[in-house]
C-alpha cells in the first residue's frame, strides 16, 4: 500500500480528519515545539519576508512562521483542500497567513519570488523529492533561505524487546505513510544537488512515555493497515490497540524517533 501522503486527493475524508488530528497533535507537543523554533530560528528572515511553506496541512508551521519578527507574508500550499480548509479555520485570527491548493512540484509562482521556503515533513511523503527541491531552488532570491525539517522513519520504534509484537504496528505505520524512510539520510546530498549551499544537520529526538499521542497513534493506523491487507484478524487487530492503551495507562508505554534539520542558501547569483 503506498503512502497516503503521497495520494493525498484520493484519500476519503474520515481518513483526512484522523490525518488533522494527528498533525495537530504532534505540533503541540512541546518537543516538536522546540524543534520548530530552533530550527526555524536559524534562519535570517530578511525584513518584510515573504515565506512559503510547501505540504503545509493544516497550517501549523505557518501560524509558527507568521509570528516571527520580519516575516510579512506566509503562503502554505497544500494538494488536500480538506486539510486548507482546517488549516483556514485554525488560522483565523492570525494576520498575513494564506493557503493555495497545489502540487510542490509545479506552483504557479513567478522566479525568484520568496525569501525562504519550508519544507516540514514533507519531502519523507514525495516521490522524487528532486522535483520539489528544483521548484524550490526557482522560486528563491538569490540568497534565499531553505528550511528542511523531517522524521527519521527508520528510527520509528514502540518495541520494549526483540519479539515485541506493537513493533509489528509501527511497520505497518511506516510502510503504509511514509514514501522514502531513509529520507532524512539523503536530504544533504539531495539539497545540496538542487543547488544549495547547505548547512550541518541538527538532530532532534521525539519521545513519549506518559500520556502518548502521536506515537499512540502509530498503532491504530498500523494496525488497521495490517487487517486491511488481511496480514492479520480483526481481533488481532484490536487486541494490538488494546495492549498499547493498557501500557500507556500503566507508565509503561514508549514510543520513539529521530528527526533532523537542515538549513540552506540559494546562492547568490
Amino acid at each position: 500500500m503506498p503512502d497516503v501522503f503521497a495520494n493525498i486527493t484520493k484519500v476519503p475524508s474520515e481518513m483526512l480528519d484522523v490525518i488533522a488530528s494527528v498533525l495537530e497533535t504532534r505540533a503541540a507537543m512541546p518537543s516538536q515545539q522546540d524543534m520548530i523554533s530552533s530550527y526555524l530560528g536559524e534562519i535570517d528572515f530578511p525584513e518584510k519576508s515573504r515565506v512559503l511553506e510547501v505540504g503545509c496541512g493544516t497550517g501549523p508551521i505557518c501560524r509558527a512562521l507568521v509570528s516571527i519578527p520580519n516575516i510579512n507574508q506566509v503562503i502554505g500550499i497544500d494538494p488536500s483542500e480538506h486539510l486548507l480548509s482546517k488549516a483556514r479555520e485554525l488560522s483565523e485570527g492570525h494576520k498575513g497567513i494564506s493557503y493555495q491548493e497545489g502540487d510542490g512540484r509545479k506552483l504557479d509562482f513567478e522566479d525568484s519570488s520568496f525569501d525562504a521556503v519550508i519544507l516540514h515533513t514533507t519531502l519523507t511523503h514525495v516521490p522524487g523529492p528532486e522535483e520539489i527541491l528544483s521548484e524550490v531552488r526557482r522560486l528563491l532570491k538569490p540568497g534565499g533561505w531553505l528550511g528542511v525539517c523531517d522524521g527519521d522513519f527508520d528510527t520509528a520504534t514502540l518495541r520494549l524487546s526483540n519479539s515485541d509484537l506493537l513493533q509489528a504496528c509501527c511497520e505497518s505505520f511506516v510502510e503504509n505513510f511514509v514514501n522514502d524512510r531513509y529520507l532524512v539520510r539523503k536530504m544533504s546530498t539531495l539539497v545540496q544537488g538542487a543547488g544549495f549551499e547547505v548547512q550541518p544537520l541538527k538532530s532532534y529526538g521525539l519521545v513519549e512515555t506518559l500520556a502518548p499521542g502521536l506515537t499512540l497513534s502509530w498503532i491504530d493506523r498500523g494496525a488497521d493497515a495490517l487487517v486491511q491487507k488481511g496480514t492479520i484478524s480483526s481481533e488481532l487487530g484490536e487486541a494490538l490497540k488494546k495492549e498499547g492503551r493498557k501500557r500507556a495507562e500503566q507508565g509503561g508505554f514508549f514510543g520513539y524517533m529521530a528527526y533532523a534539520s537542515l538549513i540552506a542558501r540559494a546562492p547568490t547569483q
